[in-house]
């Protein structure tokens, strides 16, 4: 994989901790110009110091949430880069777990408007740049959870299926464009996402799901990943066994439905 990142420019989103760190550092190992992003400039500043080639790794920090300042976030992209940038990984975003019935609609407008129309407008305002290239790639971490759903994710499971339906059509009108799609589907991964997830109230859960902390470390999560966008890969699923509901909900939706209703979610 070195060959396919060699000197390649990408750019990734939710770099300051978990899966998009761990990428960060595989792909500086693999000799990539990376630009990386987050809210939190001091925590990339860190990220950037336990890489292969630090001096070959911009920091340029964004909020998601604020979709009006991200067009002007990707022309400073594209300069950091040198005018091209290869591949754009949409790793940016958080959780939620709580029951629908506890759930303020303010949080799903939360959880929605970071991981779905943050990574929209991200993508709406790099899009011309790899249209007028003739080459881009858009690497999208969404979840198993953007292809079935289980119990106390309602607001999290509605954004990750929003991705999907998005990029799939992206795809499509943008193939002759020579523009790629891989959509990255991660199982547990032991990072902080469940103790940043957010409850009902708005409040973090501050607590680790058994699962989550059973799961993939966010390295292997991150070589997995690395090696399926070099394929351009349309969708890759990333985890253990619980890649097998994938298989269920294709085949088998109703035997899923009933173990989703009986599983120990949290």
């Amino acid at each position: 994989m070195k060959s396919f990142y060699e000197n390649k420019h990408v750019w990734i989103t939710g770099a300051s901790s978990g899966i998009g760190k761990a990428l960060t550092q595989t792909l500086s190992a693999y000799g990539a110009r990376l630009i990386i992003s987050s809210r939190r400039e001091e925590a990339l500043k860190e990220v950037r110091e336990t890489c292969a080639f630090p001096e070959k790794i911009g920091i340029l920090p964004l909020d998601l949430a604020d979709g009006d300042s991200l067009p002007e976030k990707a022309a400073i992209a594209i300069g950091m880069a040198g005018g091209q940038i290869d591949i754009m990984v949409h790793n940016g975003g958080i959780s939620q777990r709580s029951l629908v019935k506890d759930t303020d609609i303010s949080v799903d407008r939360k959880v929605m408007e970071i991981d779905y129309f943050g990574t929209v407008a991200l993508t709406k305002a790099l899009l011309p740049h790899f249209i007028e290239n003739q080459s881009g790639h858009f690497a999208v971490v969404t979840s198993l959870m953007g292809v079935f759903s289980s119990p106390m994710r309602s607001g999290y499971c509605g954004a990750k299926h929003a991705l999907h339906g998005f990029f799939d059509a992206l795809r499509a009108e943008h193939h002759e464009d020579n523009i790629h799609v891989s959509i990255i589907c991660p199982g547990f991964i032991r990072t902080e996402i469940s103790k940043n997830a957010l409850v009902g109230d708005g409040s973090k859960q501050e607590t680790m799901d058994q699962a989550t902390d059973k799961g993939l470390t966010p390295e292997q999560c991150a070589q997995r990943m690395a090696k399926a966008i070099s394929k351009r890969k349309p969708e890759t699923y990333i985890g253990k066994k619980e890649i097998l509901a994938i298989y269920l909900k294709r085949w088998m939706p109703g035997v899923l439905r009933r173990i989703i209703r009986k599983a120990a979610v949290t």
